[in-house]
């Protein structure tokens, strides 16, 4: 808030160096393809920040507000993105720039509101000023008919997926920002426009749980891609100071295609640049992680290594006796994390962590594991909360969790799995297919990522990675195999977010089964009857995306001549030179 009133919110400049050094991109996905053959400009805001419209023209992220072609204000805009992607660094940026003069001048306040903060406030009835005095008490000395009537605002709902209310559309009308109301009625009678209906809105979500808005009630609809392959290698030459270094850990990314392919994630870009630094620079050509799962096995051991170096003053190179001395504070972290992660919390009080053993006054382990794990944050009236230093963390070892309570038939930790029975001993098998249910019953998606985490760490050659913190158990590879079948084989019509995420389920497992089949139905005519399933569809659509190859030609009618089915490859008109 600034201009007429004090500046509420505030930028370090150590936070207002790493905003301007993140290179993010926002793809509009304003409704049908329109013209998708031509070719278009590239506008950019500056080499930093962009957004992409559906048919491939990149537009300032700044101008979110002002994209109608009929130059109305877009009220309220939805932005999704998968883990990582960079939502929150994008909300970041943009009132970083209004805050510092250089966007919206128009707007005189801006809001933000994270859902991850919303959830601590108890349940009760609040005024629309009363709940924003929960955020910035300095609005205590703002005179409200001012503020709500004379002033342009704008409110940043962010995390849509990490909420745990129940956006009920259907509730009272709430008008005036005086009037007590429960915090759904008040959010979504902003989103609605019945409260302050010249306020702008955006909200930021994961897919999975974009559509808690109905879409009538939205403007613009947005999605965060990521990085593009140019900025993926200047990440890592800014990242990374030493040119010949930068150079050795590019030319690593690029001999894996699927390491190459998720690096298009801000957050797995920095986990990688960590992980690689150290086993490409330091070890000198180490085996490298080509998976997701491998990635964090690996980030988890090195953080354990500068614990040991920086707090306990101990060198330990060997990885199964690294993780034995901390083995204890790493399953702790572990069941906390899945235990929150099911409750939908992700920010937890000193209560939550004394439950999983967890003494942070005299725990001294809890301090070296906060560098890159763990940390502590001040919220709402400097409330003391923790949380993961990122939800993917958080997902990571809540799978851990999951895994080591199954070896060691720790029943009663896996009943969130069982619920209407409590059985003695599972399969692996079992095990996971419940987790598959658990994840399709979801409605916001939030155990997605803990789902390709929970696959990854079956695999044999993970758990040898982890052994020191798991037991050593011979599982049977019958079950893995399976379970690959079983997706494989998967005939129900899947949602796009659900099959890329089986996708990546089976890039987990090291299965390149499905990329094979889509690979041999684009190379070859020796398939003229071939149809692709609507999932595989938006498979190969993802695929083509975040892969960067290009097709000369492209006839979606050709896989599938079901609307539904083609329609999803449309995206990938972006790959090819001519599209039918």
């Amino acid at each position: 808030m600034k201009k007429k009133f004090e500046c509420i919110f505030e930028y370090d400049t150590k936070t207002k160096i790493l905003l301007k050094k993140i290179y993010t991109q926002l793809y509009i996905t304003e409704g049908e393809l329109k013209d998708v053959n031509k070719e278009h400009e590239i506008m950019k805001i500056d080499k930093d920040f962009t957004v992409k419209k559906s048919e491939g023209k990149q537009i300032n992220c700044n101008e979110i507000f002002s994209l109608s072609e009929e130059n109305k204000e877009n009220k309220v805009v939805l932005t999704k993105g998968i883990a990582g992607i960079g939502k929150t660094v994008s909300v970041q940026k943009f009132i970083l720039d209004w805050a510092e003069g250089e966007a919206n001048q128009a707007i005189d306040c801006i809001f933000l509101l994270p859902f991850r903060e919303i959830n601590l406030i108890k349940d009760e009835e609040f005024s629309l000023h009363e709940l924003l005095q929960e955020f910035y008490p300095e609005l205590a000395k703002v005179n409200e008919t001012d503020l709500y009537e004379k002033f342009k605002l704008a409110f940043v709902f962010d995390g849509l997926d990490e909420s745990r209310l129940p956006l009920d559309f259907s509730v009272r009308k709430v008008r005036s920002p005086q009037k007590k109301a429960s915090l759904n009625a008040l959010i979504t009678n902003l989103i609605e426009g019945n409260l302050l209906p010249s306020a702008l809105i955006w909200i930021t979500s994961r897919p999975a749980a974009a559509n808690q808005i109905p879409p009538e009630h939205v403007s613009l609809f947005t999605e965060v891609r990521g990085f593009t392959d140019k900025h993926k290698e200047e990440y890592f030459r800014k990242r990374i100071l030493d040119d010949n270094d930068a150079s050795k850990i590019i030319s690593q990314v690029k001999k894996s295609r699927s390491l190459y392919i998720m690096c298009h994630i801000p957050i797995f870009c920095w986990i990688t640049a960590t992980v690689l630094q150290e086993m490409v620079v330091q070890n000198d050509g180490e085996e490298i992680p080509i998976t997701l799962t491998e990635m964090y096995i690996h980030f988890l051991l090195i953080q354990m290594r500068i614990k040991n170096q920086k707090y306990d003053e101990k060198e330990e190179r060997d990885i199964r006796k690294l993780l034995k001395i901390n083995r204890e504070i790493i399953l702790k972290l572990a069941k906390l994390a899945f235990n929150q992660l099911i409750k939908g919390n992700i920010m937890f009080y000193e209560d939550d962590l004394r439950e999983c053993g967890i003494e942070v006054s005299v725990d001294s382990e809890y301090t070296g594991m906060c560098a890159e794990i763990f940390k502590k944050e001040s919220v709402l009236h400097e409330k003391q909360v923790y949380c993961f230093i990122h939800l993917s963390i958080q997902e990571f070892l809540a799978a851990l969790h999951v895994f080591n309570s199954y070896l060691n038939k720790k029943m009663n930790e896996l009943q969130f799995f069982f619920k209407d029975h409590s059985p003695i001993e599972v399969s692996l098998y079992v095990l996971l297919k419940k987790a598959v249910d658990e994840v399709k019953s979801s409605e916001n998606g939030h155990l997605d990522l803990f789902l390709r985490f929970l696959l990854g760490i079956s695999l044999e050659t993970n758990q040898k990675l982890l052994q020191g913190v798991l037991p050593h158990t011979e599982l049977p590879k019958k079950s893995i195999s399976s379970y690959i079948r079983q997706i494989q084989n998967n005939s129900s019509d899947l949602s796009p977010e659900t099959s890329i995420n089986h996708f990546f389920c089976l890039m987990e497992l090291k299965d390149d089964s499905l990329n094979n089949q889509i690979k041999k139905y684009l190379c070859t005519d020796k398939f003229p009857d071939r149809k692709l399933s609507s999932s595989n569809c938006s498979a190969l659509a993802y695929l083509l995306l975040m892969s960067g190859d290009v097709l000369e030609e492209l006839d979606p009618k050709k896989f599938n001549p079901s609307y539904s089915a083609y329609r999803r490859l449309i995206p990938a008109v972006r790959c090819c030179r001519k599209a039918l």
